[in-house]
């Protein structure tokens, strides 16, 4: 097993300190982060730390619409099409919950509780984010923060994991090469939103040549315009200028065309990113095109997306029959597919 040792830390669930980072934007390449990411870390000679934080992939689900929306649309297809023969071993519930661990954490468990004769009495689904991985075969821990640690029977974990390249310890998702684009997606809503609520999108020029105006007049108006910021913006102005010429006060636009038009390019262009990292079609997601051809046919799209994507996922979870010793989980067609 490539099994990498490394100095003994303490792990952030249980000190407190955050070992990993999800806050500034790094390159893949970047000499200090890639050492976090090749090596399990060994925890007070009982677990392995996690590569990267689970934490940060936890809090990154609902960072974009789109990355969330995916996640939920392979969890319930492939739920869909799960059918449990002991349904007093294995709720449908546990099941959903070990779906999506593996979509989100590229890890899922399942924990075999037995009676006191050692006969199977259930599986539970303990969440992925707080289970580690023991130093020696066989053992895993919970270590979920304000709880004390939990060591579970040794050999009574189920343990499937998205296979990694550099450690087989621990397994990572997919979609990590679009976490970038979907932090980005957020980061512009987030500044959109502050950009309205700053009242900073009247972005324009008052422009006023008309010798027709008071003073007064004048003054009055920009204290209006003044007020038109921060809660209650978008207000109208009204300026009566009887004996005014043609073009004497003017708008011009200095900001806000192009500011809304890098906005749309930064979530068009981020949206498609985390879509291809998914390989979910977009009418699957409830995604409007935004030309006249629309995406294609839903029908095809959803066959093409059910045989590279939840066909073999179905194989995986087999891997749970094998390690039970008896079928618990078989597969029937998806609604999503069905035929009149």
């Amino acid at each position: 097993m490539k099994k990498r040792k490394k100095l003994v830390e303490t792990d952030s669930l249980q000190s407190g300190v955050e070992m990993f980072s999800f806050g500034e934007p790094v390159p893949v390449m970047d000499k200090q982060e890639i050492l976090n990411y090749l090596y399990c870390s060994v925890n007070q000679q009982k677990w392995y730390n996690t590569p990267i934080s689970w934490e940060g992939l936890a809090k990154s689900l609902r960072a974009s619409t789109h990355h969330e929306s995916a996640i939920t649309v392979k969890a319930n297809l492939l739920a869909d099409t799960c059918e449990i023969s002991r349904p007093d071993m294995l709720s449908r519930k546990d099941l959903v919950s070990f779906i999506k661990d593996y979509y989100i954490f590229g890890n899922a468990y399942f924990s075999r509780v037995d009676n006191r004769f050692g006969k199977l009495l259930r599986l539970d689904s303990p969440l992925a984010k707080y289970v580690r991985k023991g130093v020696e075969d066989g053992r895993y821990f919970y270590l979920q923060q304000g709880l004390d640690e939990h060591e579970f029977e040794q050999n009574s974990i189920f343990h499937l994991l998205e296979p990694d390249v550099n450690q087989n310890i621990y397994g990572l998702p997919q979609y990590l090469s679009a976490l970038q684009s979907a932090w980005l997606n957020e980061s512009a809503t987030l500044f959109r939103r502050k950009y309205y609520l700053n009242g900073a999108h009247a972005g324009f020029i008052f422009y006023m040549t008309d010798a027709a105006q008071k003073q007064e007049d004048i003054e009055h108006l920009r204290e209006q315009l003044r007020k038109s910021k921060g809660v209650g913006n978008f207000k109208n102005l009204f300026v009566h200028a009887p004996q005014g010429k043609k073009d004497g006060i003017q708008i011009i636009p200095i900001a806000d065309v192009a500011a809304k038009d890098e906005f749309f390019n930064i979530k068009n262009v981020s949206r498609d990113d985390v879509l291809a990292a998914h390989r979910v079609p977009p009418q699957l997601m409830g995604i409007i095109p935004s030309n006249t051809g629309g995406f294609g046919d839903v029908e095809k799209a959803a066959k093409v997306f059910w045989a590279i994507e939840i066909a073999p996922m179905q194989e995986r979870l087999k891997e749970i029959n094998q390690w039970l010793g008896f079928e618990l989980i078989t597969f029937k067609q998806s609604s999503l597919l069905a035929t009149e």
